[in-house]
């Protein structure tokens, strides 16, 4: 597989992890704010709410997603993975903000854009160092 086509591969299964867990975080957030009892205090609260369709899906998602991240950490270093994902956190804030209605503060907006310029800069470098350094002993053979 060439390398252009390894990245775009490997690009668009993060874009899926970070949709999935955006989305499934929000489903389960959505899904739990509609119980009127508070899930820590009752264990029993915790299997209503796994029948709420919104847990349910949440739930879902989330594991689709890690098992997404299980197949990109196989692809792609680990220290460019994660520090990518954060880019999700970005999109929860936004999500809780439009979607769930939430007050966002100033201080969590400053901390949300500095994320997304540490996910910036993470994406701007090689997604497997490992294979580079393979290659480079391979051409110096």
């Amino acid at each position: 597989m060439s390398g252009a086509t390894r990245a775009g591969r490997t690009l668009s299964l993060l874009a899926a992890f970070v949709v999935l867990r955006a989305f499934g975080n929000l489903a389960l957030a959505f899904g739990t704010k509609q119980f009127p009892e508070v899930l820590a205090a009752n264990p029993l609260a915790y299997l209503r709410a796994m029948l709420s369709p919104f847990v349910a899906m949440g739930v879902g998602m989330l594991i689709l997603a890690m098992l997404l991240r299980m197949v990109v950490l196989g692809i792609a270093d680990l220290s460019f993975v994660l520090p990518l994902t954060a880019i999700g956190y970005v999109f929860a804030a936004l999500l809780g903000r439009f979607i769930l209605h939430e007050q966002v503060s100033p201080q969590r907006w400053i901390g949300t854009v500095l994320i997304f310029i540490g996910v910036a800069l993470v994406g701007s470098t090689p997604q497997n160092t490992t294979a580079l350094a393979a290659d480079d002993e391979v051409e110096l053979q």
